[in-house]
């Protein structure tokens, strides 16, 4: 039974309308994957380069045989194993796919996500709904319902509204084109998940265009600077020292009692690596609402979803 509030989505997704809506990943922003002039709307409220692939979410893995082809092995075992879940797949596109979607590529990364909310949609509307996250282009990626609004305002047509997203990340992308799979951005779903259900470790990075993976993304107005545990004391107080107005990003063991200032401006204080996952966009926001000049934050270990974190952590550092 669709509830009135996912009703209405549908009938304006049906007419080309765009529709935000909760993943358990980020808030997406919806719009009907076949229908090219839905999708040039959605472009130009994200101010999203044309050229930029976004992703096309389904509501069963037997979605993917009519939004895709040449389907491999290895990507069904994937779907398989991770959907519904934060996993994309990277195929050939169908021709039920609009190129405004795939950026103009011939490929297409597609998902099933496990949000109640996304899955109550997406049966409903009975076809894929092309969704990057609802934000800006290259900003931080919205967790709440409230981000999405304060991104997005009155350019979309209906917020959906799920409450906070549970992961807090974007989805893996793994490309299934080439015989070895590759994973072209980092998520939940590591390398070594992959690699348990392929019995073969994917490779990683890869030329092809994906959303989430220009050099500089999800980046706050606060600068953000990626700093050893060790020394983020000395560079918390050279910034005292000059009047830069810091806030901290770290685990709770790397910030030390030896450390007292350092506690006082922490914008979030995570105990796991998953936390910091579920934690990074809103703390990030967090800094710029309190008019923060800089972002020192500690990358935790490459571990599971670590790997994650770092990867989005360098992006919104641009480098530094």
């Amino acid at each position: 039974m669709v509830s009135p509030e996912v009703a209405r989505a549908v009938e304006i997704l049906r007419a080309g309308g765009l529709v935000a809506f909760p993943t358990e990943t980020v808030y997406g922003l919806g719009a009907d994957a076949s229908n090219a002039d839905a999708l040039r709307r959605l472009y130009r409220v994200k101010a999203r380069p044309s050229d930029h692939p976004v992703i096309v979410h389904v509501g069963s893995s037997a979605a993917l045989d009519d939004w895709t082809l040449d389907i491999s092995r290895s990507a069904r075992s994937l779907a398989a194993e991770w959907w519904p879940g934060p996993l994309t797949l990277v195929l050939r596109a169908g021709p039920r796919v609009s190129r405004v979607a795939t950026g103009g590529l011939e490929t297409v990364g597609i998902r099933m996500p496990s949000h109640p909310m996304a899955r109550e949609l997406l049966d409903g509307f009975a076809g894929g709904i092309a969704a990057p996250s609802a934000n800006r282009f290259g900003r931080v990626s919205p967790t709440t319902a409230a981000a999405v609004r304060a991104d997005l305002g009155d350019d979309i047509d209906l917020l959906l509204d799920g409450g906070p997203c549970v992961v807090g990340l974007e989805s893996t992308i793994v490309d299934c084109t080439a015989e070895v799979p590759r994973v072209l951005r980092p998520g939940a779903i590591t390398a070594e998940d992959i690699e348990s259900v392929l019995g073969v470790a994917p490779a990683i990075g890869g030329a092809i265009r994906a959303p989430g993976t220009l050099a500089s993304h999800y980046a706050p107005d606060a600068r953000v600077e990626l700093v050893a545990a060790d020394a983020l004391g000395p560079r918390v107080r050279e910034c005292d020292r000059v009047g830069v107005r810091i806030g901290v990003l770290a685990l709770a063991a790397d910030l030390g009692p030896e450390n007292p200032r350092i506690n006082g401006v922490t914008l979030a204080t995570m105990a796991t690596v998953e936390e910091y996952a579920n934690g990074l966009y809103s703390a990030l926001r967090k800094a710029d609402q309190l008019g923060m000049d800089l972002v020192l934050a500690v990358p935790p270990s490459p571990d599971g979803i670590g790997t994650a974190v770092i990867d989005r952590l360098r992006r919104a550092a641009g480098g530094r």
